[in-house]
């Protein structure tokens, strides 16, 4: 096996291809040998940058949540439209990820969540952080529907915060993400999709 020598592209080329081994068969799933040998790294230069297998499961999901936050900022703050249209669009994106023929895509909250939880609470608190930034910004974008006129909630969602109302949609999609996982059926995201138009108060074609 040829060697890659120890630099900060490795450590990423290390996460990369961990990723879909990981959404394949979970973390437990995955021994470190099959890390290496598809990385074609030797163990000394996965310990010069990760001390553990937890610190490593650490590492994944942070660059996993790094990517997907990016991602949500361009949906959410930088597409065109009103923010009713760009929430809209992220839960577009979403569904799209989740039905799709690109394993990659898919949610590796849902994968890992509840078996790491239970493992590692370094990994567990990285999941924390990661969703906290994800309701974060679906918060903001429904205040600014909220500013923009876009989004008139239904009578009985205008009290709840903006932070209430993310917290129960990422609730309502990771939920639905998992059953469509289970059932091997989108039914769920869909059903997921018309919940978010109702509580956000959006017509079917907004």
């Amino acid at each position: 096996m040829n060697a890659i020598a120890p630099t900060p592209d490795v450590r990423q080329h290390i996460l990369d291809v961990a990723h879909p081994l990981l959404l394949q068969r979970g973390f437990t799933g995955v021994g470190l040998a099959e890390v290496l040998a598809a990385a074609k790294v030797p163990k000394g230069s996965f310990y010069h940058y990760f001390g553990s297998k937890e610190a490593f499961g650490e590492a994944v999901l942070e660059a996993y949540f790094t990517e997907y936050l990016g991602r949500t900022d361009a949906l959410l703050t930088e597409a065109p439209g009103t923010a009713a249209q760009r929430l809209i669009g992220y839960f577009d994106d979403w569904l799209d990820s989740q039905t799709g023929d690109d394993a990659q895509s898919r949610c590796l909250v849902v994968k890992l969540g509840a078996e790491v939880c239970d493992l590692s609470e370094s990994m567990r608190a990285a999941l924390a952080r990661g969703t906290r930034g994800i309701t974060d910004r679906l918060a903001r974008c429904i205040e600014a529907g909220r500013a923009d006129g876009s989004l008139q909630p239904p009578p009985q969602a205008k009290e709840q915060d903006a932070q209430g109302i993310a917290v129960a949609l990422y609730q309502r999609w990771l939920g639905a993400s998992l059953l469509a996982k289970i059932t091997r059926d989108r039914a769920s995201l869909d059903m997921a999709m018309r919940d978010t138009r109702q509580l956000l108060g959006l017509s079917p074609d907004t």
